[in-house]
Formats: C-alpha cells, sequence, structure tokens
C-alpha cells in the first residue's frame, strides 16, 4: 500500500470522530501555544535588558573609588578619596584604547522651581560624557569646556527632572536652585528610559564636575570615572590595563586590595541576563509539560481506537495488509492529529504573546527557532506517543481480530 492510500485511509478515520480529534489534538494546541509565548516572553525579557545595556553607551567601562575599612567595619565602595582627576589624565594619556573619558563627582539633593520641587541626582562631568554615553541633547546644549574651567554654575537636566520641575513649559534659559545655588538650565537630554540595572537614568541633572567639588561639595576628589573603549574587543583588555596603571599610581602593593573598582558594562548586565536565561528556560519547561500532556492524550486515544477498530483490523490485514501498512497507518494517524494540533498552537503561541504586549506592557519576542523547535517537537511527540498503540495494531492475529466483539 502506498503512501498516498494509506494517508487517506487514516485521514477517513480521524474524520469519522471529529470531536475526540479535536479534543486529541486541544493537548497539543495548548502545549505548543504555550510553549511559544513562554519562550517569546523570556526572549522579550532578554532583549529588553540588551536594550537597556545599548542605551547606557558604547563599549563602556566604569571605574569608580573603592572601600575601606575602618575599626574591622567594611564600608562598601565609594568611600576611597584616592581617585583624582590626575588618574583620568593619566587614563587617556597612557592607555591607546580610551577612546575617551570623563570624570564623574555624584550626590543628591533637592532641586528647586518657584513653586516646584524634585529630589534628583546631580552629576559632576566634562563635555565628553555627552559622547561617551552617546546622550544627545532634545532642546538647548550641553556646556562647555570653558564652563568647566570656570566652574560655572550651568546645568543640563534630564527628561524626568524636566517633566516634575517645569512641565510642558520651556526650561531653556530658566534658573533652578541646587542647594543655595542658582544654575541656569542650558539643556535638556534626550529620554533615555531604564538602564540596565533598573535606574532611571532620565532621573539626572549633569552639571560641570569643577561646580561640584568647588561650590556644591568642597572635596578635591572624584568618586568615578566613565571610559569609553575604541572598540568592543578591546572593552575587557582596557579594564585589565586600567587596573594595572591605577594600581602602579595609588602605590598598591602585590597582594593588597585595590582602592577602586573598574566595571564594564558586559559585567554588570551578566546577572541579570542570566536570570533572563533561567527564566526563559523554567517557563518552556512548564509549558513543555504541556506538550508531554498532549502525548500522552494521543496514546490514549490511539489505544482505544485500536480496541474499538479491531474487527477493522483484522478485515484489512484478512484481505493482504501487512503488519507495517497497519503500523504505519495509525502512526499516521497520530503524527496528523500532532501537526495539526502543533500548526493551531503556533497561532495561538503568536495570539498569545501579542496578548501579553498588548494587556501587560512587557516586551515579546517570538524567534523563528522557537516555532521550528516547537513544531518538530510536536511531530515528534506524535510519533513517540503514538508507536506504540500502532505496533499493538499490527502485532494483531487476523483470526482473533476477526472474532473480537
Amino acid at each position: 500500500m502506498d503512501f498516498a492510500a494509506t494517508l487517506k485511509i487514516a485521514l477517513r478515520a480521524l474524520a469519522r470522530n471529529k470531536m475526540r480529534s479535536v479534543l486529541t489534538m486541544l493537548g497539543i494546541i495548548i502545549g505548543v501555544g504555550a510553549v511559544i509565548a513562554m519562550v517569546g516572553v523570556g526572549q522579550g525579557a532578554q532583549q529588553k535588558v540588551q536594550d537597556q545595556i545599548a542605551s547606557m553607551g558604547t563599549n563602556l567601562l566604569f571605574v569608580s573609588s573603592g572601600t575601606v575599612t575602618r575599626g574591622g567595619l567594611h564600608m562598601g565602595w565609594g568611600q576611597t578619596k584616592t581617585l583624582v582627576y590626575e588618574d583620568m589624565k593619566a587614563i587617556q594619556r597612557e592607555i591607546p584604547t580610551v577612546a575617551k573619558a570623563a570624570p564623574g563627582a555624584s550626590f543628591s539633593a533637592q532641586v528647586v522651581f518657584e513653586n516646584q520641587n524634585w529630589y534628583t541626582r546631580l552629576t559632576g562631568t566634562e563635555p565628553p560624557y555627552f559622547d561617551i554615553r552617546d546622550w544627545p541633547m532634545a532642546a538647548g546644549s550641553s556646556f562647555s569646556q570653558d564652563d568647566v574651567t570656570q566652574a560655572a554654575n550651568v546645568a543640563v537636566i534630564g527628561a524626568t527632572v524636566r517633566q516634575n520641575l517645569f512641565g510642558a513649559a520651556d526650561p531653556i534659559g530658566a534658573t533652578i536652585r541646587i542647594g543655595n545655588l542658582p544654575f541656569q538650565v542650558v539643556g535638556v537630554l534626550s529620554a533615555k528610559g531604564q538602564s540596565g540595572m533598573g535606574q532611571d537614568q532620565d532621573d539626572t541633572i549633569l552639571v560641570p564636575y569643577t561646580t561640584v567639588m568647588k561650590k556644591l561639595r568642597g572635596i578635591t576628589f572624584i568618586q568615578q570615572v566613565t571610559v569609553s573603549a575604541v572598540s568592543a574587543a578591546d572593552t575587557t583588555p582596557t579594564a585589565d590595563r586600567i587596573s594595572a596603571l591605577l594600581r602602579t599610581r595609588h602605590k598598591i602593593q602585590p597582594g593588597d586590595p585595590d582602592d577602586f573598582m573598574v566595571r564594564t558594562m558586559e559585567e554588570m548586565a551578566s546577572v541579570r541576563v542570566q536570570a533572563t536565561q533561567t527564566m526563559t528556560a523554567l517557563l518552556a519547561s512548564i509549558a513543555g509539560v504541556s506538550l508531554l500532556v498532549g502525548g500522552i492524550g494521543i496514546m490514549n486515544i490511539m489505544l482505544v481506537s485500536v480496541t474499538e477498530r479491531t474487527r477493522e483490523i483484522g478485515l484489512r490485514m484478512a484481505i493482504g495488509a501487512r503488519g507495517r501498512d497497519v503500523l504505519f497507518q495509525f502512526l499516521i494517524e497520530a503524527v496528523v492529529l500532532s501537526l495539526f494540533g502543533g500548526t493551531i498552537g503556533i497561532g495561538l503561541g503568536f495570539a498569545l504573546s501579542e496578548g501579553v504586549t498588548f494587556w501587560m506592557q512587557w516586551p515579546t519576542a517570538v524567534s523563528a527557532n522557537a516555532v521550528v523547535v516547537a513544531f518538530g517537537f510536536a511531530a515528534m511527540t506524535g510519533i513517540f506517543f503514538g508507536f506504540y498503540p500502532a505496533r499493538k495494531a499490527a502485532a494483531l492475529d487476523p483470526i482473533d481480530a476477526l472474532r473480537f466483539e
């Protein structure tokens, strides 16, 4: 018996019990749909993390002041005062893989404009910071190097600060008060959204670092240096060179801990990326249980079908059908159920993914690989769980089958 004839017989058998066939496919439909939707949610989360990392800037490294121990108490990062502006200049001068660098001196403060106020984070830096972070202006312009030299009272504000202090009004040229000092707003940063660490990047004000050090905080050290490597491949080697250079400049002896910290974006984001990958695998595994249940359902229904059609099987074998023809027929029935269910399940998976994006505002990304794997798994489910009932049907004795009541 050729394949076309066997397929026709299998389809006719499934059509005789439409409701049972649909209910049998339901497990595969739900399983495939759930796998695609859950993988889409996980991959969407990974893509969101990658986008947030990209929004931080390109080829970034962060050098920050380190930790100290006082009276046996570990004070945590950012407590040392050994990182200075000359360290940043040495990084630029002595490490050829450094494209740009900008100092940073940060603190939080209440900012006032007329009858509005907002508590935000202020960062003192230099103009190259905007290029390193790939952060263009939405309005106005950044402060200049002359402003840094003169420790001018000028500020560039983020989108969140603008919204909370000015609303729909134009902030360019307006005067805000930081502490007891007036600052003129010269620019508004374009919106970046959350960082890879979940912080609102737009909730910030940038001013010349000299203004922070001399007028707002009265310090002689900086807290961080933001560095851009020449290329992504140079990021890790650059971090190693910066560490070696700073250990030499700070006269740190071999075996002693660093009084600074150097981190790349890859290091900072690795935990979140691993977490999303784990979440994707967990969600896919849970959804995969539905496929397993659907496969068991197919096997149960096919076993029932073998029992119901015992006389039919005996008659076919009595007129010349071989055991492998019967096995092939029942195997095709199981695979057809799986493939039809898988096809519908793919559509359901896309619909669920779009529903999650629409109703929960959660990004989803369904890859072609996820669809192929889910569809292939559905086909394998039909073969695996359909083989035992098919083999049982093929093993029936024609005489016993014809006597079956």
